[in-house]
């Protein structure tokens, strides 16, 4: 292994301020918590799984190849966006019936751990600026005859660091859950995080019109 200790405590310093800025990964993981903090763990999981997988993407060329190719960028930022609207109006439809979990749609409810681990892994997967950010930063760490134990370090700690945040996140908003459970504030958080996310695939499909 050929990366300092120092490097390592830099790339977690990078990634924890994109970890700390607000989009769709911080929306979800807000949204899943209110119905309970292990909907919120999990869901913080597969936002770290997700960028565990654009970390050695972008360590391995996949990420640069696929920012390079501007019709497989346009499909992940179509395809990423449809996704982000589409949680959005399933939020809002929540909000009109009444608040309850993401998902409630039809009088059904997925509530399982799986499902909110497989929504805020697509969430950050499906976000091609995620790609972008770690086409960037990646370079920066690693030289380009990079060992893979280098590449696994770097994406684990990134990984790391998102888990990290989202956990404290999911664990904050849990904890406020007698406030945030009563039905009207619920139906608040939905309609807010229905706007958010609909606004953010709108804003994101906007950039390649």
């Amino acid at each position: 292994m050929t990366i300092t200790a120092g490097q390592l405590l830099g790339f977690a310093a990078v990634m924890a301020v994109g970890a700390l800025s607000p989009g769709p990964d911080f929306a979800i993981v807000v949204r899943q918590s209110v119905s309970g903090r292990t909907r919120g763990m999990a869901t913080a999981a597969g936002i770290a799984a997700g960028v565990f997988v654009w970390a050695v993407a972008a360590a391995t060329g996949l990420a640069a190849l696929l920012a390079a190719s501007a019709s497989a960028f346009t499909v992940v930022e179509v395809v990423g966006a449809a996704y982000l609207a589409w949680l959005g109006v399933r939020s809002l439809i929540t909000a009109v019936r009444g608040g309850g979990t993401l998902g409630a749609v039809g009088g059904r409810q997925d509530t399982s751990l799986p499902a909110a681990f497989r929504q805020g892994l697509l969430c950050n997967v499906l976000n091609p600026k995620a790609a972008v950010f770690f086409v960037a930063l990646m370079p920066q760490f690693l030289r380009a005859d990079a060992a893979p134990v280098d590449v696994v370090a770097l994406a684990l700690v990134a990984a790391t660091v998102a888990l990290l945040w989202f956990l404290t996140v999911a664990g904050l908003v849990a904890a406020m859950r007698r406030l945030l459970d009563r039905p009207s504030v619920r139906r608040a958080i939905d309609a807010l995080t229905g706007v958010a996310l609909v606004g953010l695939g709108l804003r994101l499909a906007a950039t390649r019109a």
